[in-house]
């Protein structure tokens, strides 16, 4: 399916979902108060842990939202990151109700949270011209049924018309869940595990996930889009795992 169609069929699908929600208001996610056609309510919206000032390269806490100093000292393969939340409850209940409930219907509050951040950051530079969702392993994804980040990735699309590339990121190697390893392993656990098979020469890309924890996928996956022309690469995810210290 081209970009258009597919663009074009998840705004006739949002449509139909919002006049759904219109004829049965939605419960909220969290309080289960009637919370019209969101799937969180203002209230809970408000007080969510959003991210604070925080590295306008890698998201985590920085006074003035300034480039922190591991930034400037070892620049990391990508360019910027987007982040809504800190990585902390109840966020983290709504993006495992997502991940490992199927609970599909999140992916749009997941893709609104993203696109309300960068608005609020007053981003700086153009919309990326590519979105690309970080992938999953071939058995994780058969085991799980989808892939969270694509979900999140198609709904920016339709809501920003950045063309989303589905195919031309790949995992090649597979590896432990990054969750069951110490940080400083992290690193070295998804070492040459993605290739490339795109030509992104000169193109900004926004590369999608749920949650970002030590950036070490995001890292290697960005050092690939690179060396496959990327001029810019952008991490846009939905929450970022701050430090023990940061908490």
């Amino acid at each position: 399916m081209s970009n258009f169609l597919t663009s074009a069929f998840d705004s006739v699908r949002r449509s139909a979902l919002d006049a759904a929600r219109l004829a049965l208001p939605q419960r909220c996610e969290l309080c289960a108060g009637v919370s019209g056609t969101e799937l969180v309510c203002d209230a809970c919206m408000r007080d969510l842990p959003w991210l604070p000032n925080a590295c306008p390269v890698c998201a985590l806490p920085s006074p003035g939202a300034s480039v922190c100093g591991h930034c400037l000292r070892e620049p990391p393969p990508f360019d910027a990151t987007i982040a809504a939340f800190s990585y902390a409850f109840p966020v983290d209940r709504l993006i495992h109700s997502f991940k490992y409930q199927g609970r599909l219907a999140l992916a749009e509050w997941c893709a609104d949270a993203i696109l309300a951040r960068r608005e609020r950051s007053g981003a700086a530079g153009p919309r990326p011209q590519r979105l690309i969702a970080l992938p999953l392993a071939v058995e994780r994804q058969r085991e799980r049924g989808y892939n969270q980040a694509l979900e999140i990735a198609r709904l920016i699309a339709a809501r920003t018309g950045v063309p989303l590339l589905r195919h031309g990121l790949v995992r090649v190697r597979a590896t432990p869940p990054q969750a069951a390893l110490p940080w400083p392993e992290r690193a070295k656990n998804v070492r040459g595990a993605f290739a490339c098979e795109l030509d992104l020469s000169g193109l900004t890309v926004a590369l999608v996930d749920d949650v970002m924890t030590t950036g070490a996928s995001l890292a290697e996956a960005a050092k690939i889009l690179k060396a496959a022309g990327a001029a810019r690469v952008e991490n846009w995810v939905v929450a970022r795992t701050l430090p023990p210290s940061s908490r």
